[in-house]
């Protein structure tokens, strides 16, 4: 008897095509960060430092705590609080996290860097390159300019927070020349004669000529030279000190050649803008401006890179011959952001960056705020308070408290409450929503 004819397999049923405007669905886990300290000697020691609180619980008093590192960048990088693996490790083998828009554009690699600074002793006379001189600096000295790319920044004040940036305006230039005299003995006649014979609608390409000049001259004056003009200036402004209040910039330079004797970078520091940020103000600085904080405390974010170019107030290497010649010379008083409201409890602060932007979030006892899920990676740091945060995946709150750090992939959605009797005041750090629209 023959077997019946075999029956046809009924064919497997086959997935339906992916939705290629789906979002992907990222690592379904809350990552903690234990993040680098930088010892760096112009930070605020022991306790005093914000740094020190929010990342060591015995902190030493005599020990500098000068900058939190949030990211991964090598120089410094952040792992996880659970097994020590690498941030950049653990988001090479998850790359959803970051989002397509963001790995597309960047790389399996966070685009942004973000700190936080607690400054007693201020920071050198430095500017930043653009991409281009990044990479050009970078291969010629690695040991000095770590990677190849450039470093737009911004800070937003914690407490009052005090820097230098940007040169300033004609007139009030013009006013400075006027009121240290010692800046001519070290530029010469004929500089200081240009700049006080600038205007207004002079062209842009004949000022930058002449403040180029001028600055370049006053940076790379001797050392006998600088040290006599200094001296000079300081007896000068003492003996005005028991006549008359001295001005901000005057008070300024005796507190900068108390940091840094003889230094070029005191005398330097007359021909930027003077800039006091109140809590909750920020201030951002492009490619080649030259700039240096003074003092407080603030929140730190930039695109991902250590390159500095320094010239003045510091014992660090000086490129002073890049500085000179990188910088825009731009005039002017920078831009001061406020942070726009965006929900109740939470203001952005958005520089003319794609690579970052930055939420200041404040939860009021017994408060709930929903941060709606965005395309990119976010880094959450809480500041100050007692509460829960809640991803969209889990099924209840964890934890959060001062110096905690939460890595949130993309496409999440976080619930932040304030369970204790104070607010929770946090940060987040995340790819510009500028980028994505």
């Amino acid at each position: 008897m023959e077997d019946p004819p075999a029956l046809p397999l009924p064919e497997p049923e086959s997935e339906p095509d992916p939705d290629p405007e789906a979002s992907p669905a990222p690592p379904q886990r809350l990552l903690r960060l234990r993040c680098a300290v930088q010892h760096y000697e112009w930070g605020q020691r022991g306790a005093a430092s914000l740094v020190a609180r929010l990342a060591d619980q015995n902190p030493d008093p005599a020990r500098p705590y000068a900058e939190l590192w949030m990211g991964t960048h090598p120089s410094a990088p952040s792992t996880l609080l659970d097994d020590g693996t690498l941030l950049s490790d653990w988001l090479a083998r998850n790359p959803d996290a970051l989002g397509p828009a963001v790995a597309a554009r960047w790389g399996v690699d966070l685009p942004f860097l973000f700190k936080v600074l607690s400054v007693a002793k201020a920071l050198s006379i430095q500017a930043h390159p653009d991409k281009k001189l990044a990479e050009v600096l970078h291969a010629l000295r690695p040991s000095t300019y770590k990677d190849d790319n450039h470093k737009p920044e911004m800070a937003i004040a914690i407490t009052e927070f005090r820097a230098l940036c940007g040169f300033a305006g004609i007139e009030e230039l013009k006013d400075v020349l006027r009121t240290f005299p010692e800046i001519e003995g070290l530029v010469g006649h004929e500089d200081t004669g240009k700049l006080m014979n600038m205007k207004e609608d002079d062209g842009v390409s004949e000022v930058k000529s002449s403040l180029q000049s001028a600055f370049a001259k006053l940076m790379t004056a001797s050392k006998d030279m600088v040290s006599e003009a200094v001296a000079k200036l300081i007896s000068r402004l003492n003996t005005k000190s028991k006549i008359r209040t001295l001005t901000d910039k005057e008070q300024l330079v005796l507190s900068l050649e108390r940091q840094y004797q003889d230094d070029v970078g005191v005398i330097a520091a007359l021909f930027f803008n003077y800039v006091k940020l109140s809590p909750g103000e920020a201030l951002y600085i492009g490619a080649n401006e030259p700039h240096a904080y003074l003092s407080g405390e603030c929140i730190e974010c930039m695109a991902t890179s250590d390159n500095v170019v320094r010239a003045g107030l510091t014992p660090k290497y000086r490129d002073v011959q890049t500085l000179c010649s990188m910088l825009t010379y731009k005039q002017g008083f920078p831009e001061i952001l406020r942070g726009v409201p965006v929900q109740p409890h939470v203001r952005r602060y958005t520089p003319p960056f794609n690579e970052f932007e930055v939420d200041w979030c404040l939860v009021p006892p017994g408060g709930l705020v929903v941060i709606s899920p965005v395309p990119g990676p976010s880094i959450f740091l809480v500041i100050t308070g007692e509460g829960e945060i809640q991803l969209d995946f889990m099924s209840d709150g964890e934890k959060a408290e001062e110096g905690d750090v939460f890595f949130v992939p993309a496409y999440t959605e976080v619930k932040i409450s304030a369970c204790g009797p104070e607010s929770v005041q946090l940060y987040r750090a995340g790819v510009n929503s500028r980028f994505f629209s």
